[in-house]
């Protein structure tokens, strides 16, 4: 192998711009050439190649987001569009590619291999939705940023006497608001693992204040039932009824804008290397990722087709907490 190539697809993630860097550096030191596929499976359709040196890299290990950038590729979803994406990288004379993204990233790079082309996998999502990794790349950070803004709103809060409800990122996922919630101290967590009565919400709010809490934190995963509007206006509908006001912050891709922690640092750069040494074996068709702090590969068709759970007794532990 002499010629390799690595691409970001689908949402960004703090850390990627590591593993990025790791791949580059990695594969130059088995003695490859390493090319950046810029905005996704849409550049490699448009044979968008550009060649990475160790220089090309330097830098950008504490920077967020993907120097590579990201786009959505309806056209990557039809064989037509993988077919002329397999042309551009034959052409290019890339021999392997390494593909860092989530679900829909993974399942793009199952599908190249179908295909016959070699691509390893990279788990990279701040959603953790990604089967075949206990966390992913990404994570951590968001996780942080999502906490330092819950923590900030307690202390206004307080003040005022208010609840707020704080809408996260996670899509299908309720990962993100259930561990910030935990660690947040929040008074209610709504994903979508779990289906929410709007009035026995109300009702677990209206206790805490009786209780003697100066302040109400519900934490929403954006993919939950009932949805963070719907809550909104249902609170707002019975405000006069429930007794309290309830503001509402939604955090957004705030979450994805943050320098990467340490954490994401190490597990971006691990991951990466790991991905070249696969290559560098011959093993493809497959996702690097970590479970139970090991550094792990699993078949791309069992990533594809399995679905990654939340532990559920998380849930409870969270309303245990809250009381």
């Amino acid at each position: 192998m002499k010629r390799i190539a690595v691409l970001t697809s689908g949402g960004d993630a703090p850390g990627m711009n590591a593993a990025i860097r790791g791949v580059v550096r990695t594969g130059i030191d088995y003695g490859w050439e390493v090319y950046g596929v810029q905005h996704g499976y849409a550049g490699l359709i448009s044979g968008d190649f550009l060649p990475l040196g160790r220089r090309s890299v330097g830098g950008i290990i504490q920077q967020g987001g993907t120097i590579l950038g990201s786009a959505r590729s309806e056209e990557f979803r039809t064989e037509a569009g993988r077919s002329r994406a397999l042309r551009e990288l034959n052409q290019a004379g890339i021999e392997a590619l390494v593909v860092i993204g989530g679900n829909g990233s993974q399942t793009g790079a199952h599908e190249l291999c179908q295909m016959g082309f070699p691509v390893v996998g990279v788990a990279s999502t701040i959603d953790n939705d990604l089967f075949g990794s206990d966390i992913t790349i990404g994570v951590d950070t968001a996780l942080n940023i999502a906490l330092e803004a819950i923590d900030r709103l307690k202390v206004t809060a307080s003040s005022h006497q208010r609840a707020f409800l704080v809408e996260t990122m996670g899509r299908k996922s309720g990962y993100l608001a259930l561990m910030a919630g935990i660690a947040g101290g929040a008074e209610a967590v709504v994903i979508p693992e779990v289906e929410t009565n709007p009035e026995a919400l109300a009702e677990e709010i209206r206790v805490a204040y009786e209780r003697g809490k100066a302040h109400a934190i519900i934490v929403v995963a954006e993919g939950a039932t009932p949805e963070a509007d719907g809550l909104a206006q249902y609170f707002k509908q019975n405000e006069e009824r429930l007794g309290f006001e309830l503001r509402v912050t939604t955090l957004g891709h705030v979450q994805r804008g943050g320098m990467p922690v340490a954490s994401d640092r190490l597990l971006a750069t691990r991951l990466a290397a790991r991905a070249t040494k696969e290559l560098a074996a011959g093993r493809y068709g497959v996702l690097v990722g970590q479970r139970k702090g090991e550094i792990v590969t699993t078949p791309h068709d069992e990533v594809v087709s399995n679905t990654k759970t939340l532990d559920t007794e998380l849930m409870e532990l969270a309303q245990v907490l809250a009381k």
